[in-house]
């Protein structure tokens, strides 16, 4: 049984940094990025991209100085095990909150191709569908618009199949996840080559991941007339795609830094959470993006 005095040395030696300026200076950067995309959307001059760029460069800033700050701290040993489970804690909270995004997004799409367009489509009361929207009958991909005469919306030509780039995509990243494994493998054995290797070879496959939807996203606008204003599809396929690809971008920005970290000796088998955590986060991005292929490209 431990004593009041063996509690307080537990207290004692649990490290409490000193108050940071880092918290502040991410709600900035956030609202600068999200300020600007909003602004970019709704087509409201050179402002936005302006204001977007700064507040990724804010964000990058951010990211430099808070990784740097918890690096240092571990490695000088300020962290015990109790740091270390608050570390797993903490991740595995932020992984769940991260889950709960892509759920309300998957739930939205749902509700859209379950309740709403059958209901719109005369499943609900009769004459809902001559009221709201005269002949409409139900389909998805939504393909149609109310806008007729296309003046306000642009309906797209056709649905994004899932066949082509987004099956590419997905291969990739399933692959990026196996070399992960690779690189956990060589870790667990102190095989500091085999981890450098596995991470590179990972990093370089989200590389390629992203440039390949952005050319998806470059075809999908200008040969498909898919875009965020082709109506519920277009806005669901971009806000479902476009959320998971800045996943994939924050969690490559990850590797980057554990691949930095792994190239100075800075984990060993037995003390390498942040490994830990980054493997976490894109293991997830790839049962995410299964779930996409699956609902949004294939269904």
């Amino acid at each position: 049984m431990s004593t009041h005095a063996d509690t307080h040395t537990d207290k004692e030696a649990y490290y409490i940094p000193e108050p940071s300026r880092w918290p502040i200076i991410a709600v900035f950067g956030i609202f600068m990025l999200f300020f600007g995309l909003v602004l970019s959307i709704n087509k409201m001059g050179l402002a936005g991209s302006l204001i977007m760029v700064t507040g990724f460069a804010v964000i990058a800033h951010l990211m430099h100085g808070w990784f740097g700050s918890v690096i240092d701290e571990n490695l000088t040993g300020k962290y015990n095990g109790q740091v270390s489970r608050s570390f797993r804690q903490g991740m595995f909270w932020f992984i769940t909150s991260e889950a709960a995004f892509f759920v309300t997004f998957f739930g939205c799409l749902y509700y859209l191709r379950n309740i709403t367009l059958p209901y719109l489509g005369g499943d609900g009361q009769l004459g809902t569908s001559n009221i709201l929207w005269e002949g409409f009958q139900y389909n998805w991909p939504l393909l149609n618009l109310p806008d007729a005469d296309g003046t306000k919306y642009v309906a797209a030509k056709e649905a994004m199949g899932p066949w082509g780039l987004p099956f590419l995509n997905t291969i990739i990243l399933l692959s990026s996840g196996v070399t992960l494994t690779w690189a956990h493998w060589g870790l667990k054995k102190n095989n500091n080559k085999q981890l450098v290797r596995g991470l590179i070879m990972t990093i370089t496959l989200g590389t390629i991941f992203f440039f390949v939807q952005g050319y998806e996203y470059w075809h999908a606008h200008h040969a498909m007339d898919l875009t965020l204003n082709a109506g519920v599809y277009g806005s669901t396929f971009y806000m479902l795609t476009g959320f998971h690809g800045l996943h994939v971008t924050i969690g490559t920005i990850m590797l980057i830094v554990i691949a930095v970290r792994s190239a100075r000796h800075h984990f060993t088998e037995h003390n390498h959470f942040a490994f830990e955590a980054v493997a976490w986060y894109w293991h997830f991005v790839d049962v995410v993006w299964i779930a996409l292929f699956i609902f949004v490209y294939w269904l």
